[in-house]
């Protein structure tokens, strides 16, 4: 049965039914993720009220508080732990500065030696040990911020000096060591360059002779 108001609009049922399907196609599918949604929503609120022994989020929220509160409380007390270890470390030996030498003129090998230990404000000790042929004699000196009341050997204040700047001394030793490395080098690859200029004279003179 046709209407009169659709027929003097001039418009077709058909294409107000087919658009009224669509319609409802459309809001199903959005019905249908609209649901999916909640259902997600509802799943992580339901996980996130589910608490131990039935408690409840403000008491979940206030134990939380409590726990970061305690946390806390650990992390100051590890501060206070470390400068203390810190303090602590700066009157350890964290210098040393060895020299090795011949006591006297009928021993030889350096088994005699000067040994300086010293903490971060440079002071410590220095050991001499001067071995000889009837036995080894131990003397130590004691240093209070790089400086010895008592006289220092030539030995012993060189040592005294590798311990103080022992940072320089050890850059030094590394350059030198890298110095050495590469004359090193050098002296390896100078036979194998004349080696390889002589194989090119031989093999350009085989060819000059193939060549004639």
């Amino acid at each position: 049965m046709e209407s009169k108001i659709l027929a003097k609009l001039g418009i077709d049922p058909a294409f107000i039914f087919l658009f009224m399907l669509i319609l409802i196609v459309v809001l199903f599918v959005l019905y249908v993720n609209v649901s999916l949604k909640y259902d997600r929503l509802k799943n992580s609120y339901a996980s996130f009220m589910r608490g131990k022994d039935g408690k409840n989020l403000e008491e979940s929220i206030l134990t939380k508080f409590s726990e970061l509160d305690g946390i806390a409380k650990i992390i100051k007390q590890n501060r206070a732990d470390v400068k203390e270890m810190y303090r602590r470390t700066e009157h350890c030996i964290q210098k040393c500065g060895i020299v090795k030498y011949d006591a006297f003129n009928e021993m030889g090998g350096k088994l005699s030696f000067a040994l300086a230990l010293l903490d971060s404000d440079n002071t410590g000790w220095i050991m001499n040990a001067m071995h000889s042929r009837e036995g080894c004699y131990t003397y130590v000196k004691e240093i209070l911020k790089g400086e010895s009341y008592v006289e220092l050997s030539e030995e012993e204040a060189e040592a005294l000096d590798r311990a103080i700047y022992s940072e320089d001394y050890m850059s030094s030793e590394t350059e030198s060591t890298s110095e050495e490395n590469e004359a090193k080098t050098i002296r390896k690859e100078q036979p194998r360059k004349a080696a390889k200029k002589e194989v090119r004279k031989d093999t350009n003179k085989e060819i000059k002779k193939a060549r004639r």
